[in-house]
């Protein structure tokens, strides 16, 4: 079975060669994780899209800059973070991405560990689409710092190792966030409400393929054919 970062590799390889089926595939394989960690920093799913949008025009314009000493979702997290970041910069004081006091490591039954089978009839449906709107209200009210790290490791359910790394911080201190996050949330939302995490902020569909083609648009037409 082929592994996905020597996927990644290949469809490195074959972006710069200058194949636009490769950027294509690139950007529709990361896009929700990119995507989720923008809105994880900007308050606006609109402003998250634009992000990731920069982003992935920067990140693809100056691919030789990609070595493979990180994961290529590794490499294009951090420079998602950094647009944000320089985007909230020009907004307001930019979050404090480096200072917080390491604590416990969060605890097994965090909400990210709790499933639910999908309802079967309209009216569970609508329920829980009125509960995923309570919890992304709730995930909103967390500190900036404290939500891209739930946003990245919960709902997006990347490694706490990539979430670090891609936020440039320890693992500590993202651990920290973590359960500070996670006890914020559960004071509000209550533990009967941890299986709804991995439905929040949805990505996908006509979002998706709307990004998608943005960022096809807005690369110079030298680098792909």
């Amino acid at each position: 079975m082929e592994q996905p970062a020597a996927n990644d590799t290949l469809l490195v390889d074959r972006f710069r060669s200058g194949d636009r089926t490769a950027a294509q595939a690139i950007v529709q394989k990361h896009n929700r994780m990119l995507w989720r960690i923008a809105r994880g920093i900007m308050h606006s799913d609109a402003e998250a899209e634009d992000v990731v949008q920069n982003a992935y025009v920067r990140a693809l314009t100056t691919i030789a800059g990609f070595r493979g000493e990180s994961s290529l979702a590794t490499w294009l997290s951090r420079i998602v973070v950094n647009e944000a970041l320089r985007r909230r910069g020009q907004q307001r004081r930019p979050v404090d991405l480096d200072v917080c006091d390491a604590y416990e490591q969060l605890s097994a039954d965090h909400p990210g560990s709790a499933t639910m089978a999908r309802p079967a009839s309209p009216e569970a449906a609508a329920a829980r689409e009125q509960i995923r709107r309570l919890v992304e209200a709730a995930i909103d009210t967390l500190p900036a710092q404290f939500r891209v790290v739930f946003m990245m490791r919960i709902v997006e359910q990347m490694s706490i190792n990539d979430t670090a790394a891609s936020l440039g911080i320890p693992v500590a201190t993202a651990k920290t966030r973590l359960h500070r996050a996670n006890q914020q949330l559960r004071t509000i939302l209550g533990a009967e409400f941890a299986s709804i995490f991995d439905d929040a902020f949805p990505f996908g569909g006509a979002r998706c393929e709307r990004l998608t083609q943005a960022v096809l648009q807005a690369l110079p037409p030298e680098i792909i054919h």
